[in-house]
């Protein structure tokens, strides 16, 4: 019961972000562009939903990993050492001076 109530309202959640940052859209959207554009006309939720969707293909993509996993990253850098990290910089550096063509 209390594991239905959880993905329940977790799926009401991303419901509810979908459309309020839809309707963020449309709203400027339909503040910006007709200001500044004499042909711009005014665009209602289904398109500010496709422009939505067109801009996270285009700028963001699907990939879901959020913020976490750079600061997974980050904790396994605070843990080494000073020679561990020195030896870790002189092995990226000399994998990143190497040409394309030079690897196999």
């Amino acid at each position: 019961m209390r594991f239905k109530l959880r993905c329940f309202g977790k799926a009401l959640l991303v419901v509810v972000g979908i459309v309020v940052l839809g309707w963020m859209v449309m709203t400027l959207w339909n503040w910006v562009i007709p200001a500044l554009f004499i042909g711009g006309r005014a665009i209602d939720f289904p398109h500010a939903l496709g422009l939505l969707i067109l801009s996270r293909i285009l700028f963001g993509g699907f990939r879901g990993r959020g913020g976490c996993h750079g600061r997974r990253h980050w904790r396994r850098w605070e843990r080494m050492t000073p020679e561990e990290r020195e030896n870790f910089q002189k092995n990226l550096s000399s994998v990143d001076d190497k040409r394309p063509e030079d690897r196999t």
